[in-house]
């Protein structure tokens, strides 16, 4: 495995890059202020190509390896987790199990759309008594008549909610079998009758992302939305969460990268005792140790996409990535807030915005007690 990028995934870096400086960056503050997804920046991002990086161009993709997505994520949460959520989530949640799991007829039917930032794709899977334990899914969907009815609810659903968001894949039981529930993913289209998605705000973290608890009363749905096959839910699902964990973990890797880069430029600037920060050797081995740890959790996350994007198993080091990048995160955001002082305390300092965000990387598709979980059973425990 070579370690080192291509001219491609060096090209990549720097168009998001000045990308996220130059269009993110002035608004990320206000946004997060106000609560606010921006539908702006969402067509910006998906002209520039970010939507749907890894598919093929027959569906509106650009036909690049996951890596290079990887890349993207990783460089939007260096400027704001906010609009790398709504990148992430669209990309490993919205598109990732139609792309994968779709027929030919999906695909065509939703995929171009989703590539363009025109319209938005959400994954229903957290319910208010089934997070971790997504078996606990109370969601239930009937087949009758041709139509799948559908009821319940799901909550804390990316980009479900905005003038973008155009449907969801519902993870419902469709069967019971003694004990044993059987799941199945469905398509549910925005407008159906019986289905609304209700927006939540008054979040600590992501606050321009966009965040939605979703209904479903008596939703009718075509029987052929079923996404794969009746009973292949739960497939689908943990697949697409072996995905999701690659995203997360760059957007835990890109925040750590931002926050140390803010740490050094103020330790820099900042005097005391007649010299900058960085003269002062605890300071100094304080971001010493930032650095080793987003280079080794960069090293960790590029392995499994190349895992990934030369089709051998990557489900353990995804795992690991995920709980590694997030735990480094919040290690890093919490020693550039140190190094801040009380400056890392105030509005005014980015850095405050970084150290909300990084709280949820723990919690999101899989905790850091989950991820453990996975990677022991992975380990043979």
């Amino acid at each position: 495995m070579d370690l080192r990028l291509n001219s491609e995934h060096e090209m990549i870096r720097q168009t998001v890059r000045d990308f996220a400086e130059r269009e993110i960056k002035p608004l990320a503050h206000d946004l997060d202020e106000k609560g606010e997804f921006s539908v702006e920046l969402t067509k910006k991002m998906g002209e520039l190509g970010l939507f749907g990086m890894y598919l093929p161009e027959k569906y509106g993709g650009q036909g690049l390896d996951v890596l290079s997505y990887i890349i993207a994520v990783e460089e939007i949460a260096r400027v704001d987790s906010s609009q790398a959520a709504t990148l992430a989530a669209h990309n490993s949640l919205g598109i990732g199990p139609i792309y994968y799991y779709g027929t030919e007829e999906q695909k065509m039917k939703y995929l171009p759309k989703l590539c363009t930032g025109e319209n938005l794709w959400a994954f229903g899977l957290t319910e208010p008594d089934a997070g971790s334990d997504s078996r606990g899914t109370k969601t239930k969907a009937v087949l009758k008549d041709g139509a799948w009815s559908i009821d319940g609810s799901k909550i804390f659903i990316t980009n479900a909610a905005s003038q973008p968001a155009c449907g969801v894949t519902v993870q419902a039981v469709t069967e019971v079998r003694g004990e044993e529930k059987i799941f199945t993913t469905i398509l549910v289209d925005r407008g159906t009758a019986g289905y609304k998605p209700v927006a939540m705000h008054d979040k600590m973290m992501w606050r321009a992302s966009d965040t939605a608890a979703l209904y479903f009363d008596n939703c009718q749905v075509p029987e052929e939305n079923i996404l794969g096959q009746i009973g292949q839910g739960s497939k689908i699902m943990l697949s697409t969460l072996d995905n999701g964990r690659l995203s997360i973990a760059a957007m835990g890797l890109g925040l750590a990268q931002g926050a140390f880069e803010m740490a050094l430029e103020y330790a820099k600037q900042r005097k005391q005792f007649g010299k900058p920060l960085t003269k002062i050797q605890v300071i100094a081995f304080k971001l010493a140790d930032m650095a080793t740890k987003i280079e080794l959790a960069r090293n960790l996350l590029y392995k499994a996409c190349w895992l990934k994007d030369n089709h051998l198993p990557f489900a353990k080091e995804a795992a690991m990535s995920k709980l590694y990048c997030a735990e480094i995160a919040k290690q890093v955001a919490d020693e550039a807030v140190q190094i801040h002082g009380g400056y890392g305390l105030m509005k005014d300092y980015p850095i405050e915005r970084f150290y909300r965000d990084q709280r949820l990387l723990q919690i999101g598709e899989g905790t850091s007690e989950i991820q453990r979980l996975v990677i022991s059973r992975y380990i043979g425990c």
